[in-house]
């Protein structure tokens, strides 16, 4: 008498269970790596805002603001800030901004930038090009208006921001936004 052994291989059924376990297991990592991209974009483009952000406030920050050598003050007030190079006085400098300089595109209060960094003017309307939108305000202190700014800067990818550009303070994702005060300072 022959005894049959064990047959090798797999059942049609067991075969079935497998695919579908890995068929599943292959649409979580592909799900995974869909996650990772976008999230490495948008730290990827957080962190050109937050540059771009901090370039701009440095340059700001750069503008004259003190004293003269007999104690008047002096402010640069004519620097065109949105181009590169600056134009020492085609602009606004430290003039102070409309109240919604950061909600709208100002003349002299924003510029636009590509997506490697590079400037790419002022004006209304962004340039072909235009990856980021990078505005700024200034505004005297209220408790010391003649010797005290304060500078904000805002920078974002998205040109309608919704309701954060109708008054909201909200930063939405993406985006840059710092604050600072600038005070003279005796030379």
């Amino acid at each position: 008498m022959l005894l049959r052994d064990a047959e090798a291989g797999f059942s049609l059924i067991e075969t079935i269970v497998a695919s579908a376990i890995l068929a599943v297991a292959l649409t979580s990592v592909a799900e995974l790596f869909a996650i990772s991209i976008k999230a490495n974009a948008a730290a990827r483009n957080g962190g050109m805002t937050m540059i771009l952000a901090v370039q701009k406030m440095e340059q700001l920050r750069s503008l004259t603001w003190g004293y003269d050598g007999s104690g008047l003050p002096i402010s640069d007030l004519t620097t065109d800030s949105s181009v590169s190079p600056e134009q020492p006085a085609a602009g606004k400098g430290l003039s102070p901004s409309p109240a919604d300089a950061l909600r709208q595109s100002t003349n002299g209060y924003v510029d636009h930038v590509d997506s490697n960094g590079n400037l790419l003017g002022g004006g209304t309307i962004p340039p072909a090009g235009t990856a980021y939108l990078r505005r700024w305000s200034i505004e005297p202190l209220p408790t010391d208006p003649d010797h005290t700014l304060v500078l904000q800067v805002l920078v974002t990818r998205r040109f309608d921001r919704g309701a954060a550009d109708q008054g909201s303070i909200t930063r939405l994702p993406e985006e840059a936004r710092l604050l600072t005060v600038k005070t003279r300072k005796a030379r």
